[in-house]
């Protein structure tokens, strides 16, 4: 709901990094490992009972390399592969931070870690459902930045994603209510996407 918004403030300024980075021989690639690792070694510290402050640090900055990466590219070489490992990543780093909130505390967390996987998997299968039927049928859209994929506006998106990991690192007692909270919204993203899915594919041809 709010990336719109956050992509017309934030792409200018990675924009510029991007092309700085990409005239010093940085590869979007590199950039895209970088920050999946970060978001992994910030999964890892969540995971082993570490402060919630201190694995912040990593997180937010895997997403700010999740942004560069883009600019990278397109200051220089657009690749599909690209693009396919952003997506890769992206979701991996995403089911990682829940995973490691179910292993700092089991007892506590597991269930509601559990419902917001599925939550994820639901969503982000109407989200790349999505994206293969618009590619068939030609359909473009820039109002998420330009992407490789396909891009549909909804309820919860990367922006409030983060969010919620950030506030969940700030008060990880609050991970399991806020986790029901946002595992039930990401089922209303998806139903919403799977109605608009109806909506503008259902009377196509196969």
């Amino acid at each position: 709901m709010l990336d719109g918004l956050a992509r017309r403030i934030i792409d200018p300024v990675l924009n510029r990094w991007g092309r700085w980075l990409s005239d010093r021989g940085w590869q979007a690639d590199r950039m895209t490992v970088l920050g999946l690792g970060l978001g992994l070694a910030s999964a890892a510290m969540i995971g082993l009972g570490l402060p919630g402050w201190l694995a912040l640090v990593p997180l937010l900055s895997s997403r700010i390399a999740d942004g560069l990466d883009g600019a990278i590219a397109r200051a220089g070489h657009k690749t599909d592969f690209g693009g396919f490992l952003d997506i890769t990543a992206d979701f991996l780093f995403y089911g990682a931070i829940p995973f490691a909130f179910a292993l700092r505390d089991p007892g506590m967390n597991a269930v509601a870690a559990g419902f917001v996987l599925l939550s994820f998997y639901v969503n982000g299968a109407s989200f790349l459902g999505y994206a293969v039927l618009a590619e068939k049928h030609g359909l473009t859209t820039t109002s998420r930045g330009e992407k490789s994929l396909y891009f549909t506006a909804g309820l919860l998106e990367g922006s409030e994603t983060i969010a919620f990991f950030a506030a969940v690192c700030l008060w990880p007692g609050l991970f399991a209510p806020l986790g029901w909270l946002f595992g039930a919204l990401c089922l209303v993203t998806a139903s919403a996407r799977v109605l608009l899915a109806w909506q503008v594919f259902g009377t196509a041809r196969r």
